[in-house]
């Protein structure tokens, strides 16, 4: 049967392989929203101040679990926040400890909380040795932060002045391009054969920078990295359907209040977490590929980190208009839930 005649499709449970929880009142508002639908994450540690030690990744772990709703299963991967001072032993024994999945780079100043990030990579170096020997990988935000560098280019400009002299000098490291934004990642990744992957976010698949700016400024759509043309959509597009194991979900999800949003420097981030799943069907069952959804988000992340898929499955099903709410109260302040502008047809089903 043709993809676009399904309307019913069971896939194992899926992961979410960049997330943000933050911490208080919103982290015990915003987990329920992901646990309901999503069986790991990968943790973002940006809080502030950031999760850079083991024993901070353990607390922040632990903070977690005690805000999992009762009878939700939910398993968090924890993350540490890569600075120039990290001590490469302590990544080591979070490693073999099972603490951390994974190392996170933000150039200092690319994103929300990111002013402890890295600005000489040669200083980090031993911890990505370090990394590369234990088969650890590291999680980068790919945009170099340099004033005189446009925005909408700052993705591919990172990769050539960054990634790809990294990757030569750690060639055995693990990384994966989180959040990728244009048609140049989408081509770097698939000429790499080997250690490398890329998330992309539910909200990249679905806007364009026109969304943000066109008829007025869409606070709410505002994320870094800054959306792109509908050329580099297309292509995001066009490799999430794919079923190519080297792409794969990771929401990126990123709750602030209203107040933190609508400001004259408001804040980066789209919270998709409660609909994501509807979404990303709506997407793939207009490319014709929705039978690929399976692969995106429930089977390439678990392939790349060396993890088994999720035992338990989902369900969605195709029929009337699926209603998300607005907004989400949390102790903090409301937090606007992502609007894709369409109808959703599929739903998670209870």
């Amino acid at each position: 049967m043709p993809d676009r005649h399904l309307t019913s499709l069971t896939i194992p449970r899926p992961d979410d392989w960049h997330l943000h929880l933050r911490d208080g009142e919103m982290l015990k508002a915003v987990l329920p929203e992901t646990s309901r639908h999503f069986a790991r994450a990968i943790i973002m540690p940006n809080l502030v101040p950031p999760v850079v030690s083991s024993q901070q990744a353990v607390a922040y772990r632990e903070r977690i679990m005690a805000a999992v709703p009762e009878g939700a299963t939910f398993t968090p991967l924890m993350t540490l926040y890569l600075t120039e001072a990290t001590d490469p032993e302590d990544v080591r024994a979070a490693h073999t400890n099972g603490i951390a999945t994974a190392v996170k780079l933000y150039p200092a100043g690319a994103t929300t909380n990111s002013a402890s990030g890295v600005r000489d990579f040669e200083k980090v170096r031993p911890v990505l040795e370090v990394m590369a020997e234990i088969g650890m990988p590291l999680c980068v935000h790919g945009e170099v932060t340099d004033n005189e560098i446009d925005i909408f280019d700052r993705e591919a400009v990172f990769i050539e002045r960054v990634l790809k002299p990294l990757r030569k000098k750690v060639p055995d490291l693990k990384v994966v391009m989180e959040h990728v934004t244009t048609q140049d990642a989408v081509d770097y990744v698939r000429d790499s054969h080997k250690n490398l992957a890329a998330t992309i976010t539910t909200h990249h698949l679905i806007i364009n920078r026109n969304h943000i700016l066109a008829g007025g400024i869409k606070p709410h759509f505002y994320c870094l990295p800054v959306a792109k043309r509908e050329a580099h959509r297309v292509a995001l597009v066009q490799a999430a359907v794919s079923g190519d194991k080297r792409f794969f979900l990771g929401t990126d999800s990123a709750p602030h209040t209203e107040a933190n949003k609508l400001q004259s420097c408001g804040c980066a981030g789209i919270f998709t977490a409660p609909n994501t799943m509807s979404c990303l069907a709506e997407v793939f069952d207009a490319a014709g590929r929705i039978k690929k959804l399976e692969d995106f988000a429930s089977l390439n992340g678990p392939r790349f980190y060396g993890l088994p898929p999720n035992d338990d499955t989902i369900t969605l099903t195709k029929g009337d208009p699926v209603r998300y709410p607005t907004q989400i109260e949390t102790g903090d302040g409301p937090v606007t839930v992502f609007d894709p502008g369409f109808d959703l047809h599929w739903r998670v089903e209870d």
